[in-house]
């Protein structure tokens, strides 16, 4: 057996020279595989990264209402609405003037032009106090205002002036009210008579009302005044005994017809007020 000369084996069937060239071109373009590997690379991280950031910006826009809303998104000058041309409300600096006073129209009679009638003081045939009903009795007017009043009280109101003198009587069980109403010219008028009253307004009976409050017998009596009104009251029983002060239902009769007669004035005033107001106004 033998062996031949010359450099190991390069396989079967003989040796051979390895190809240089063929070597370096192939390390040659694995260098250029693994440098594109790693370019690639860092370019997907930079868009993960870009993604990632993205996703930020939007969710924190999706999480803040105002984020949503860019400068770019509002409207630029030539958008805006044109101004108008119509011009600008204009309000007056004159406060209104005030409504009128309803005492204006009963203090004086220059502005107390309503009728004054019995009627019109004490409507209807009964008045209503809570649970309590007081039936209407007799009426009467007249100009002649001493006889509807004792000697006293009847000269105090012919020295200042009264005018006339309206009269009407409620009953309720057992106690009767007469309450009546003098008129004047003037608010002072009326307050003099109030200062100056003694005595009292007669009562009035009849319609089934007996005679009450005569000479002699006690019973509640009160003045007062209102605008150019001064209004009186008597109370007593029906069957003539004398009041006192423990008799209740006596002063609570009393109470009831004179509120709903100062009531009444007042409401004389109000009624012109809003006349004169309505008139101002149309």
């Amino acid at each position: 057996m033998s062996f031949g000369h010359g450099g190991p084996s390069g396989g079967p069937g003989g040796s051979r020279t390895p190809d240089w060239a063929a070597l370096a071109e192939e390390s040659a373009a694995k260098s250029r595989r693994r440098k594109w590997l790693t370019i690639g690379g860092g370019v997907l991280a930079t868009a993960a990264v870009a993604a990632v950031v993205a996703t930020a910006v939007v969710s924190t826009g999706r999480g803040d209402p105002e984020a949503a809303t860019s400068a770019s998104a509002l409207p630029g000058p030539e958008e805006l609405p044109p101004e108008s041309a119509e011009p600008a409300p204009s309000f007056s600096s004159v406060a209104p003037a005030p409504p009128p006073d309803p005492m204006d129209f009963i203090t004086d009679e220059k502005k107390d032009r309503e009728p004054v009638t019995v009627e019109g003081f004490f409507p209807g045939r009964k008045l209503t106090s809570g649970d309590r009903v007081h039936l209407k009795g007799p009426t009467a007017r007249t100009t002649q205002c001493a006889s509807a009043a004792n000697s006293a009280l009847g000269a105090v109101l012919t020295r200042h002036g009264c005018d006339e003198l309206i009269r009407a009587t409620y009953t309720r069980d057992g106690v009767a009210v007469t309450v009546g109403v003098a008129v004047f010219s003037t608010e002072a008028e009326a307050k003099k008579v109030v200062e100056e009253a003694t005595g009292g307004m007669a009562s009035l009976s009849g319609g089934g009302v007996p005679a009450f409050c005569r000479t002699g017998v006690v019973c509640r009596r009160t003045t007062n005044s209102y605008g150019r009104y001064a209004y009186f009251s008597v109370t007593g029983f029906t069957d003539g005994r004398n009041v006192t002060k423990d008799d209740g239902p006596v002063y609570t009769a009393g109470d009831d017809l004179t509120n709903f007669t100062f009531h009444q004035i007042r409401h004389r005033g109000e009624v012109q007020a809003s006349a004169a107001a309505s008139a101002a106004t149309g």
